[in-house]
């Protein structure tokens, strides 16, 4: 008697391609499959131990099982400050630019909740991390996409092309775009950008009065001598932009949900105030290890984190191109954006990933969850030590040599 109630906003979510990989990989694993899984963005190292210990410590005092502060306590607030000055020397005001999120993603989903009017539109790249786009359309806003050109060997983004793409968005948006989404390291693609790009991105903002969301949630994880910049180096980006950054990656701390977003004093406040109606804040202990991690392990990400996914990072693309994969090489981020191997092209994504999961028992996500523009691709995380790698590998060059014969048998 129900059925004439419609959840609209819930409606407007396009179909979670995601799951039916995920499914597939659960029904194989019930059968008793090997599933090598690079599929979800999920660190597989535990949490440095002194963090833990900070925690445990921090857990058995009984005057931090209480509420905490929704916008995160003041030492977390400082120590993220901090962190942008040291590796950013960029200065943040403690009460009015920075506040502390459950992960970067919990962040992000609030602060498109509170600045965004139904109708309003978002500029966003595409292919996108679904968040970044579906943020918007939970809001009653609307996303304009736009294609995101990178270099396919080096994944540097075509600075030229984005911008005039940006502007091309705004004219052809009907009310004009308000907002626009910027994550780089991109996940997925790991496409990056230069200071200077930035530069001109803000300055943009500035003379087309729009407002830019910048996610950096893998700014620490970079190879070869590149360095993450971040849109807040630039003068006057307090202006016009905020950015998020997590300890999910960095640090290991995914389930921990640690996240900031910080910038425009704004948007900030409407964040801070957002989040006063809607929860208590993060589990103090946590926060208090999170604090410990920022101020005092800061080498962590340098002398522990890096190194594991760029040893990853360099066996897969060895291994698999000894399959008859040849990929891109990444200067960022956890993940390769592969294109899929000439032979299978025609299968797309989401055909390719099902195969690949059924008769070579490998998980990937298929670059089509990721928007139109990402289904001759997937992503495929660093998550598996490398003899996994090597053994995906293996399975890997089996299951193309079986394409290649069906090709055959099929004229």
């Amino acid at each position: 008697m129900f059925d004439e109630i419609q959840f609209e906003k819930i409606n407007r979510l396009p179909k979670y391609l995601f799951a039916e990989i995920n499914d597939l990989k659960m029904q194989l694993r019930r059968e008793g499959a090997d599933i090598i899984d690079f599929s979800m963005g999920n660190p597989d190292a535990s949490t440095p131990q002194p963090i833990i210990d900070k925690l445990c410590e921090t857990a058995q005092k009984p005057k931090t099982h209480g509420y905490s502060a929704s916008k995160g306590i003041y030492k977390l607030r400082l120590a993220m400050a901090n962190w942008y000055k040291r590796k950013y020397n960029v200065d943040l005001d403690v009460e009015t630019e920075v506040v502390a999120t459950m992960g970067s993603k919990e962040g992000y989903v609030h602060l498109v909740q509170a600045i965004s009017n139904p109708g309003d539109v978002a500029i966003v790249p595409d292919p996108t991390y679904p968040i970044h786009s579906q943020a918007f359309i939970l809001a009653g806003a609307n996303v304009e996409k736009m294609e995101l050109i990178f270099d396919e060997e080096t994944f540097a983004v075509d600075e030229d092309r984005f911008m005039k793409d940006v502007k091309n968005a705004l004219n052809n948006s009907l009310p004009k775009a308000k907002f626009l989404v910027l994550n780089f390291p991109h996940n997925p693609t790991t496409a990056t950008v230069t200071p200077e790009f930035y530069e001109r991105i803000i300055a943009l903002a500035r003379e087309k009065r729009f407002y830019i969301i910048s996610d950096i949630a893998y700014a620490d994880i970079s190879f070869d001598g590149y360095k993450t910049p971040s849109i807040l180096e630039v003068e006057g980006a307090k202006d016009v932009a905020v950015e998020a950054y997590t300890l999910s990656k960095s640090y290991n701390m995914a389930g921990w949900r640690v996240g900031f977003v910080v910038g425009n004093k704004k948007l900030i406040g409407a964040l801070q105030s957002i989040k006063s109606w809607l929860d208590y804040g993060m589990f103090t202990p946590i926060q208090v290890a999170a604090t410990v991690a920022l101020d005092e392990h800061s080498y962590i990400p340098d002398e522990q984190i890096i190194p594991r996914y760029l040893k990853r990072r360099d066996v897969m693309l060895d291994a698999f191109a000894n399959a008859g994969w040849k990929m891109g090489k990444p200067n960022a981020s956890m993940f390769i954006w592969g294109k899929i191997p000439d032979i299978c092209q025609e299968m797309g994504s989401l055909e390719f990933s099902k195969r690949l999961l059924v008769e070579a028992g490998v998980a990937v996500s298929p670059g089509i969850g990721f928007g139109k523009y990402g289904d001759q691709y997937v992503r495929i995380a660093l998550i598996e030590n490398e003899k996994r790698i090597r053994q995906a590998a293996k399975n890997i060059k089996k299951f193309l040599k079986k394409v290649e014969v069906e090709k055959q048998q099929n004229g």
